[in-house]
């Protein structure tokens, strides 16, 4: 008979996933990945922590006593001062740290873009030029996988990791694709939360507007 021989199996190699990059080292860059990320494949897809916490305060003079709560950030949540802007006693528009309007809300109706929130009528009435500010501390910067449900920015697809990384219990510095380059879809490993076509077809958008192109 013959003995029973052991079964290996073969991991992603470094830059498996790489079908061109820009010459020199414009693609790549150095980054830190998360304590906490766990064992990283090559090719794996990371998102960048942009956001820490959240707070909010009602503006000074508001005439209206009305509270906000539930506040949280989404996924593509920056770092900043975002500006609720009441237009009327039940209405307001929402800012971002840069002074773009990022959507109209209502009282009563829960807000969410890149911050999430719910503003209550209180016994006084809002008006115009009432206002709450909704400030997002800034994140780590470093990177960890992305999850679509992140709400610290790494939900947005930011890089790709260029070899593996083990980040199970500490900061690890790495290199990673960020920038003009092309990758083989099926060569990049998403995190187990990534589970429908619509979060995989999502991730690809983001990564195509850094300039990584899937083929």
């Amino acid at each position: 008979m013959f003995p029973t021989l052991p079964v290996f199996s073969e991991g992603r190699h470094t830059a498996e996933f790489l079908k061109s990059e820009a010459n020199g080292y414009r693609s790549r860059g150095n980054i830190v990945i998360a304590a906490g990320a766990g064992i990283l494949k090559a090719g794996t897809i990371l998102g960048l922590i942009a956001a820490g916490a959240i707070t909010s305060a009602a503006n000074a003079g508001n005439t209206g006593n009305g509270t906000v709560s539930a506040v949280t950030g989404g996924a593509n949540v920056q770092s900043g001062a975002y500006a609720v802007e009441f237009t009327s006693a039940t209405a307001f528009r929402v800012v971002d740290p840069d002074g773009n309007e990022i959507g109209l809300g209502k009282v009563g109706t829960a807000f969410s873009n890149e911050v999430a929130f719910t503003i209550t009528a209180g016994g006084t009435a809002f008006v115009v030029n009432d206002g709450f500010t909704i400030t997002v501390a800034p994140g780590s910067q470093k990177y960890a996988p992305v999850k679509p449900a992140a709400t610290d920015g790494s939900a947005v697809a930011a890089a790709v990791l260029y070899h593996r990384a083990d980040a199970t219990l500490i900061d690890v510095d790495a290199a990673a694709i960020q920038r003009d380059a092309e990758v083989y879809g099926s060569r990049l490993t998403y995190d187990a939360t990534v589970t429908t076509p619509t979060q995989v077809a999502a991730i690809g958008g983001q990564l195509a507007k850094v300039g990584i192109i899937l083929r």
